[in-house]
C-alpha cells in the first residue's frame, strides 16, 4: 500500500509523522504535493524521507490511498485536475472541513463510475498518536476501505465511523479542540505567572492538569461533572474558582465556540460548492488572500432574497458574500 497527500500543510505533516511513529508505512512509500516548496511542513517532510513533487497528478499516480489535505474552497479544482487520473484502485479520503461526500463523488463521476470516497475529520494530536478521527463511507467505498482507513487512523489515536451529518458537529468538537485547549492552557500558564510561578514550569504544571484529568475522564465510567465535583471541598479553594469561571460565561463560551466552528464548516461547505476562485488563486492555501470573483448578487448578514435571516444550524443552503 502506498500514500499520497494533496497538500503538505499541518495536516499532512502531522498524518505522516503519526503514521510512521506507529510503524504503519514507510516514508518511502508516502508521497505528498505542494506548489509551495518552501513551507516549514514540507521541509520536514522532506527530512522524515517522504516523495515531495509539485505535480499533484504525480502524488495520485504514486498512491493507492489517497488524503486530500488542503483547504474546502481549493477541494473542487483539485479534483478537476486529478479526476482523469484516478482510477479503480484509488480510495480519496478526504480531509476537508464541510465538504461532503457527495460534492465529491459528483465530480469524480466524471471520469470513473464508481469512484471511492470517504470523509474524515481528523485533529493536529495524530502526531503524537493521540489523534480524535471520525470517518464516514461513501457511496461506492467498500467495508474493507473502510477497514483499511480505520487501521490508518487507529494507529494514531482514536477513530469511529459515523454518518456523514454528524461530522460538521465533529469539526467543532473535537476538529477545533485542541486550539481550545492550547488557548485554555496558555491562560492558565498566565495565571501561575501572575502569582509567581516561572513560565515553563506553569506551561508544565497546566498542561499535566489538563493531560491527567483527560486521561482519568478516559479511563473513568464517571461522567466530568462528577469529576468535577470530585475535586471541589466545601468551602475550598477550588470551587471559588470555579464560581468565577461561571461568572464569565466559561461554560457559554465552550458551548458557543463549538457552535461557532461548526456553522463556519458549513459557510466552508458553500464556498466549496461556488467554484468562484480564480485559476490563478489556487495555489494559495489561506482564504483571506484568495479573491472571490462574484458575479451575481451577493447576500450578506446571512439573509436570503426574502429579507429573511437564515438559520445555518441547518444543513440548507446558505448564501452570503466576503469581501476581501
Amino acid at each position: 500500500m502506498s500514500v499520497g497527500f494533496i497538500g503538505a500543510g499541518q495536516l499532512a505533516h502531522a498524518l505522516v509523522k503519526g503514521f510512521t511513529a506507529a510503524g504503519v508505512i514507510a516514508t518511502h512509500r508516502i508521497t505528498a504535493s505542494s506548489p509551495d516548496t518552501d513551507l516549514p511542513t514540507v521541509s520536514g517532510l522532506r527530512k522524515m524521507g517522504v516523495n515531495l513533487t509539485t505535480s499533484n497528478k504525480e502524488a495520485v499516480n504514486k498512491s493507492d490511498v489517497l488524503f486530500l489535505a488542503v483547504k474546502p474552497h481549493i477541494i473542487p479544482f483539485v479534483l478537476d485536475e486529478i479526476g482523469p487520473d484516478i482510477e479503480d484502485r484509488h480510495l480519496i479520503v478526504s480531509c476537508a472541513a464541510g465538504v461532503t461526500i457527495s460534492s465529491i463523488e459528483k465530480k469524480l463521476l466524471q471520469y470513473r463510475s464508481a469512484p471511492k470516497v470517504m470523509r474524515c475529520m481528523t485533529n493536529t494530536p495524530v502526531v503524537v498518536r493521540e489523534g480524535a478521527t471520525v470517518y464516514a463511507t461513501g457511496t461506492h467505498a467498500e467495508v474493507e476501505d473502510g477497514k483499511l482507513l480505520e487501521q490508518l487512523m487507529a494507529s494514531v489515536g482514536f477513530c469511529t465511523e459515523v454518518e456523514e451529518d454528524l461530522i460538521d458537529a465533529v469539526t467543532g468538537l473535537s476538529g477545533s479542540g485542541p486550539a481550545y485547549a492550547f488557548t485554555a492552557l496558555d491562560a492558565l500558564a498566565d495565571g501561575g505567572v501572575k502569582m509567581g510561578l516561572p513560565r515553563r514550569l506553569a506551561v508544565r504544571l497546566g498542561a499535566q492538569a489538563l493531560l491527567g484529568a483527560a486521561k482519568m475522564l478516559l479511563e473513568s465510567e464517571q461522567h466530568p461533572g462528577q469529576l468535577k465535583d470530585n475535586v471541589c471541598s466545601p468551602g475550598g479553594a477550588t470551587i471559588h474558582a470555579l464560581h468565577f469561571l461561571e461568572s464569565g460565561g466559561f461554560r457559554s463560551l465552550l458551548i458557543n465556540a463549538v457552535e461557532a466552528s461548526c456553522i463556519r464548516t458549513r459557510e466552508l461547505q458553500y464556498l466549496a460548492d461556488q467554484e468562484r476562485i480564480s485559476p490563478a488563486a489556487i495555489k494559495k492555501t489561506t482564504l483571506d488572500k484568495v479573491k472571490l470573483e462574484s458575479s451575481t448578487q451577493c447576500i450578506t448578514d446571512h439573509m436570503d432574497y426574502d429579507g429573511k435571516v437564515l438559520d445555518l444550524r441547518s444543513a440548507g443552503p446558505v448564501y452570503f458574500c466576503i469581501a476581501l
